[in-house]
Order: structure tokens, then sequence, then C-alpha cells
């Protein structure tokens, strides 16, 4: 399943870890997908997005 937000296009990002000696090893920062009822074209549908892009819709009233 995609870790991409189809609302606002976010996607996860990557960096390193970082032990106590400083070692570095790669991880991923995923987005916080989340499943929302949204109403589109007058029918109710669950679609998944960010909660970031949930918060921004509710904030503008969509």
């Amino acid at each position: 399943m995609s870790r991409v937000c189809p609302v606002l296009g976010k996607g996860p990002l990557s960096g390193n870890n970082r032990s106590h000696s400083l070692r570095a090893t790669r991880r991923r920062w995923n987005v916080n997908m989340q499943p929302y009822q949204v109403e589109i074209d007058g029918k109710v549908q669950t679609v998944r997005m960010s909660a970031r892009a949930h918060r921004s819709l509710m904030k503008s009233g969509k």
C-alpha cells in the first residue's frame, strides 16, 4: 500500500539512526496515514490521507 498522501503528495523521508557511538544506519520516517470519511461528489467515501491533510481540509471547511 502506498505511503504517499493523495491530497498533499507527501511521501516518506529518509535519514540515519544514530546510536550512542554515532554509528549510522538508514531509517525512514513514514507519513501518518489514517482512514477518513470524506464526502466526494455528494458521496461519503473512505480515503487514506495524512493527518496533516485532514486538519488542513477541516480548517478550510471542505
